[in-house]
């Protein structure tokens, strides 16, 4: 047990689970686009969509989405950082099933051409690249993340997460956590899906510490692969803040 099960997480209020949580989620979401977005849409459900305004999980959703950390005292005006740093937002309200009463489908979109610190273009060529990501706020900021892009998946933001997309092929999940294995990280959590056998499909790693960046470069050299990211850990009181912000820029350089 850490002493962020026993206290709570460090963060503007009023909610861990309403705020916070929120937060953890949407930043996880701008970490799998990759880049700042210029669009982001939030799909309520259950409390969330009943008690957004009065928990504060409006602001907290855009703040994170901004690439704002829990304990970051913009998320109270992050309505109007959005406004000035050119985020387009809104939210809709929706049954997604069934899924934890704090849920939200978050989708994002960024111009092509922005950075992407992990590689590839997520969400194919187009006008907009995009990433839609749904996950579950459970109470004292904890999070699950157990969609992106339908492709089923499950991961908490607890840990350094790998995001491969992929061709289903014969070996690429080997190929992936040897890779993984001979840059000496340990995986602790492994989720793949497929749309179809053949098809497309994506695969989710939590790792006790990031790939380095000459591991993650062999990996998108390797035909079946399409992108790829390096989401940083968003859960515990030490990746709060400043530790985010430095995650972010070591996995741009």
């Amino acid at each position: 047990m850490s002493l962020l099960d026993v206290i709570g997480p460090v963060m503007v209020g009023p909610s861990s689970s309403h705020t916070a949580g929120a937060c953890r989620l949407a930043l996880l979401a701008r970490h799998t686009l990759g880049t700042a977005p210029v669009e982001a849409r939030f799909t309520l459900h259950g409390s969330f969509a009943k008690t957004a305004r009065g928990h504060g999980t409006d602001l907290a959703l855009v703040a994170g989405a901004l690439g704002y950390a829990p304990d970051d005292s913009r998320i109270a005006r992050a309505f109007d950082e959005a406004a000035h740093l050119g985020l387009d937002f809104g939210f809709d309200r929706a049954d997604l099933g069934d899924v934890h009463p704090n849920s939200v489908r978050i989708d994002l979109s960024a111009v092509p051409g922005g950075a992407v610190p992990g590689g590839g273009v997520p969400g194919g060529t187009g006008a907009l690249r995009t990433v839609r990501l749904l996950g579950s706020s459970l109470g004292g900021g904890l999070v699950k993340v157990f969609a992106v892009d339908d492709f089923r998946l499950e991961f908490s933001g607890a840990s350094p997460t790998l995001l491969v997309r992929h061709r289903d092929t014969p070996g690429v999940l080997a190929r992936v956590t040897r890779v993984i294995a001979d840059d000496d990280v340990n995986v602790g959590t492994l989720y793949c899906a497929r749309r179809r056998k053949g098809g497309e499909a994506m695969m989710s790693v939590e790792c006790d510490r990031a790939i380095s960046q000459a591991a993650a470069d062999y990996l998108l050299h390797l035909s079946a692969i399409g992108w790829l990211r390096q989401i940083p850990a968003v859960m515990s009181a030490a990746s709060d803040g400043a530790h985010i912000a430095s995650a972010t820029a070591e996995a741009s350089r």
